[in-house]
């Protein structure tokens, strides 16, 4: 029986594969609104055979019901971030033990143990609210790190203790806050990797991915502009190191789906929403269709390239009534 720890230790497809129909069994039973979602559409959880033919669950319903087979209560709740006029996603936190293992997981997979790395979040919107997953977790990893810090508004205070700082750093910041960083000192960053999460949340036009990124590298006087890919309804983070091209842990995995067909996987290159496989929700469920679109390659890697239009979407509506 696969267990939590288990799915850290996932090394090949065979051992991914194996997890993942064990998670999507027990799930199917015990997830009350994916349940529910698979008798809509059809499917007997016993006949489900492979990875590729899990069926996702469209990710609005975590605004509508509780996601959750965690059984008692949960330790934390995270909500997503949401404009005004519009409902948000509530995910419950079985176990905050197994969201930090996840991101420290992550992290490390990525860019080595914590500790070498100071890191400074410039994450003012997230700051203003509770209930952040992002929050949490860059508060859990400057712990780790020993060194960094969170910073609202305060620019002249985050340079100057980047600037004393000697260690390699990492700066986090939500995508206007960088680009109003840029904009107003366009300081160039010494030993330092720019990482952006979280868009623009109506604070600034939305651009081209690309355009932006050179606005970023060419004030802070860096080659790349590195990413984090989450969102409250997932446990587990992917990350691009350059050039939007993320990439996962071993235990996500990522899919195209055509947008007006959601059970019909696409080829490796197409464009298409995109489907997450995330092992480590394991009390809520791990096979989530999001409103992303993208494009997946044959190796798991997977480019953003916006939103789905929510009149484009169908499926999402059948728990929706």
């Amino acid at each position: 029986m696969v267990t939590p720890d288990d799915i850290f230790r996932i090394a090949d497809e065979a051992a991914f594969e194996t997890a993942a129909l064990e998670v999507f069994r027990r799930q199917a039973a015990a997830c009350p609104p994916y349940r529910e979602y698979l008798a809509r559409i059809g499917i007997r959880p016993d006949e489900i055979c492979t990875a590729d033919a899990i069926p996702c669950l469209p990710i609005e319903l975590f605004k509508t019901h509780d996601v959750y087979c965690g059984g008692g209560e949960p330790e934390a709740v995270f909500t997503s971030s949401a404009t005004t006029g519009m409902s948000f996603s509530r995910h419950p936190m079985r176990s905050l033990g197994l969201y930090e293992q996840a991101f420290r997981a992550s992290f490390r997979t990525f860019y080595g143990e914590q500790a070498r790395w100071s890191l400074y979040a410039l994450l003012p919107n997230y700051l203003r609210r509770k209930g952040s997953s992002l929050i949490y977790m860059a508060d859990r990893l400057i712990a780790d790190c020993g060194s960094g810090g969170f910073y609202l508004d305060d620019y002249d205070a985050l340079l100057r203790a980047m600037r004393d700082d000697p260690k390699p750093k990492i700066l986090l910041g939500v995508s206007y806050a960088l680009w109003e960083l840029a904009e107003r000192y366009a300081p160039k960053l010494a030993n330092t990797v720019v990482m952006e999460t979280g868009g623009m949340k109506g604070y600034r036009e939305e651009i081209p991915k690309a355009e932006f990124h050179k606005i970023l590298c060419d004030a802070f006087g860096v080659g790349e502009i590195h990413s984090e890919y989450g969102m409250a309804e997932l446990t587990s983070q992917a990350y691009s190191q350059g050039g939007n091209v993320f990439r996962c842990p071993a235990w996500m995995r990522v899919r195209a789906r055509d947008v007006n067909d959601p059970f019909d996987l696409l080829p490796a290159g197409t464009r298409g929403g995109l489907n997450i496989t995330d092992l480590a929700s394991w009390w809520s469920c791990a096979f989530i269709q999001t409103q992303d679109v993208g494009r997946v390659a044959a190796d798991g890697a997977f480019e953003i390239e916006g939103r789905i239009d929510h009149s484009d979407i169908r499926g999402c509506n059948l728990l929706v009534q």
